[in-house]
C-alpha cells in the first residue's frame, strides 16, 4: 500500500515498500543493467523510426521513468564505468584518455568509495555480474601477460571495491584473457587459445578458460543474475546488483534463436537478444515477489560503435544513434547520449524526464534514497535525481552543467541548451578526426551548438556567440580546477593531464 516513507533525512512520497521482519520498511532492491555500445536509436520507444523493436525495453519505458536527455560521462567503456561506480568524472582519475586492456591494473584507487561500498554501508548486500573493464591485478602480471598465473587469485578486484560477490571477466569479449573470475579466483585454467576472424564477431587469439565459450557468455551472465535475484529476494536485507553486459559490443554473437530475427543483420539480432535478456531479468524480479520494491535501471556505456556496421545499418533505414551526430568515442552526442530507463513500480509513476542528466548521478541518487549524505571526497560529479524520479519532469534543473570526455581525452560541456566542444574535431573516430591536420586547419578551434534548435550539431555558432563560448569555457575551467562540479569543498584530481588536452585553461 502506498505510504510516506522516511529514509534518514530523505522524505520519499508515495512509495510502496515491503516490510522487514522487524516491521520497518525494506529499502528498495537495486539492479543496474549496463549494456555495451548500444545507441539511443536502438531502443524503439526512444526513436519511432527504429527498425529494431525492443519489446521488453519499451514495456520497461512505458512502466517507468524515461530520461530522454541522459548521457554517459565518456564516449568509451572504462571511463564511463568509473564514473558510474564512483560518481566522479573519469578524467579526474589517472586515466586521461583511452580505455584499459584485459591485463591493466586496477583503476579505482583503494579507499575511494564506490556505489557498491556506499550501498553496503547502508545495509545492502552487493553483487557484480558481468564485464568489469576497470582493471585488477593478475598474479605475476609484473613479469608480463605471458607470465600470469591463472591458478592464483587476482588482487584489487571488485570484491575489494565494495562487492560482496563478483562473477565476470576483465574486459570486452574481444579483449584477452578469456577467463571468468568468481570472487577473485579464476574459475578454470586456460586450456586453449581461441580466435575468431568474422567481420563483426572477431576476437584476438589469446588464452581461453576451459569453461569460457564466447557465444554462451551473455546467457550465462543472465542465468546467474536471475538466480541471484530469486535467491536474495526472500531476505530482509536489500540487494544491489550491478549487471554490466558485454553486448551488443563486438564480437557480435546472437545465439541461434535470434539469428535473422531483426532483418538487419547480426547487430540488430544481438540488440534483440539484449532486449530479451533484460526481459528475463524483469521476469525474475516479478517471480521473486519483489517487483514493487525493486528499482531496475537500464542504460548503456556509450553510443553505438562503427564496429557494429553503422553505415550498413543506415543503408537499411536504421539509425542506431538516432538523429545525433557521431558515434562511440566522439564528443558529438552520438558518442554519449544514451538510453536510460528506470522502473520502480512501488516508488514512481511512469513519466519522462527531459532535463540533462549524467550516469554519474546514480551514485548520489542511490545515496539520497537511503538518507546518506555524501562526503566531500565522494561523488564529486554526482547529482541527486530523486526529485525528478519521484515528482516528474516539472522539477527545476538538477544539474548546473555536464562535462563529457572522448577517447582522445578531449572535452565538451553542456549547459542548458548550449554545448561547447573544446576541439575543432570529433575528439574520436568520426570526421573530422583529431589527427586529420588537413581538415582541422580549415576549422575554428572550438564548436558551439544550440542543442534545442540543432540537436544534430550541424551549425557551429562559435563566431556568433563569443560571450557564450567564454562563459562555458570558464565554467569548464572551474570544474576542472576545483576537482568537482557539485557544491562542496574543492578536491584534488589524480595524476597529471596531458597539457594539450587542457590548453583551453590558459585561453
Amino acid at each position: 500500500m502506498a505510504k510516506t516513507v522516511l529514509f534518514g533525512s530523505t522524505l520519499l512520497l508515495g512509495l510502496s515498500m515491503n516490510s522487514c521482519g522487524n516491521g520497518k520498511p525494506k529499502q528498495p532492491n537495486i539492479i543496474f543493467i549496463l549494456a555495451d555500445d548500444m545507441g539511443y536509436g536502438d531502443v524503439s520507444y526512444l526513436d519511432a523510426k527504429s527498425k529494431i523493436k525492443t519489446e521488453n525495453l519499451d514495456r520497461m519505458a512505458r512502466e517507468g521513468v524515461v530520461f530522454t536527455d541522459a548521457h554517459s560521462s565518456s564516449s568509451v567503456s572504462t571511463p564511463t564505468r568509473y564514473g558510474i561506480l564512483t560518481g566522479r568524472y573519469n578524467w579526474r582519475s589517472t586515466m586521461k584518455q583511452g580505455v584499459l586492456n584485459g591485463y591493466s591494473k586496477a583503476l579505482i584507487a583503494p579507499g575511494r568509495e564506490t556505489m557498491a561500498s556506499m550501498l553496503h554501508k547502508q545495509g545492502y548486500t552487493t553483487a557484480g555480474i558481468g564485464k568489469w573493464h576497470l582493471g585488477w591485478d593478475w598474479n605475476n602480471i609484473e613479469a608480463g601477460a605471458d607470465s600470469v598465473d591463472f591458478s592464483k587469485p587476482v588482487a584489487n578486484g571488485p570484491t575489494t571495491r565494495g562487492f560482496d560477490y563478483y562473477y565476470g571477466f576483465c574486459g570486452s569479449l574481444d579483449m584477452s584473457p578469456y577467463v571468468y573470475i568468481e570472487n577473485d579466483m579464476p574459475t578454470s585454467l586456460p586450456d586453449r587459445e581461441t580466435v575468431n576472424k568474422g567481420k563483426y564477431s572477431w576476437w584476438r587469439k589469446e588464452p581461453t578458460g576451459a569453461d569460457f565459450v564466447h557465444e554462451e557468455v551473455l546467457p550465462n551472465l543472465i542465468d546467474r543474475a536471475c538466480r541471484y535475484v530469486k535467491e536474495k529476494a526472500p531476505s530482509d536485507q536489500p540487494y544491489f546488483l550491478y549487471l554490466p553486459l558485454p553486448a551488443p559490443h563486438t564480437p557480435i554473437l546472437p545465439v541461434k534463436e535470434f539469428q535473422g530475427k531483426s532483418g538487419l543483420g547480426d547487430y540488430g539480432d544481438f540488440v534483440l537478444m539484449v532486449d530479451a535478456m533484460v526481459g528475463r531479468v524483469l521476469q525474475a524480479v516479478k517471480e521473486s515477489g519483489e517487483d514493487e520494491n525493486t528499482i531496475v535501471v537500464f542504460t548503456t556505456d556509450n553510443g553505438c560503435s562503427p564496429a557494429a556496421g553503422i553505415e550498413e545499418l543506415i543503408a537499411q533505414g536504421h539509425y542506431p544513434n538516432s538523429i545525433y551526430r557521431g558515434h562511440k568515442a566522439d564528443l558529438f552526442d552520438g558518442g554519449h547520449r544514451v538510453p536510460c530507463i528506470l522502473r520502480w513500480p512501488g516508488g514512481t509513476k511512469p513519466h519522462h524526464v527531459d532535463q540533462t542528466v549524467c550516469l554519474t548521478d546514480f551514485y548520489a541518487t542511490f545515496a539520497a534514497l537511503n538518507g546518506y549524505t555524501l562526503m566531500d571526497s565522494e561523488g564529486e560529479d554526482s547529482y541527486n535525481l530523486m526529485p525528478a524520479i519521484v515528482s516528474g519532469s516539472d522539477v527545476s534543473p538538477i544539474r548546473e552543467a555536464t562535462i563529457h570526455h572522448s577517447i582522445a581525452g578531449q572535452f565538451t560541456i553542456r549547459w542548458g541548451d548550449w554545448k561547447l566542444l573544446l576541439s575543432p574535431s570529433s575528439g574520436g573516430w568520426s570526421a573530422p578526426k583529431p589527427n586529420d591536420s588537413t581538415a582541422l586547419a580549415t576549422l575554428p578551434p572550438v564548436q558551439l551548438y544550440n542543442m534545442k534548435t540543432d540537436p544534430s550539431e550541424r551549425k557551429n555558432l562559435e563566431a556568433q556567440y563569443p560571450d557564450k563560448v567564454a562563459e562555458l569555457r570558464s565554467l569548464l575551467v572551474k570544474y576542472v580546477e576545483e576537482g568537482r562540479s557539485t557544491p562542496g569543498k574543492p578536491q584534488k584530481n589524480d595524476g597529471k593531464y596531458p597539457w594539450k588536452q587542457l590548453d583551453f585553461i590558459n585561453k
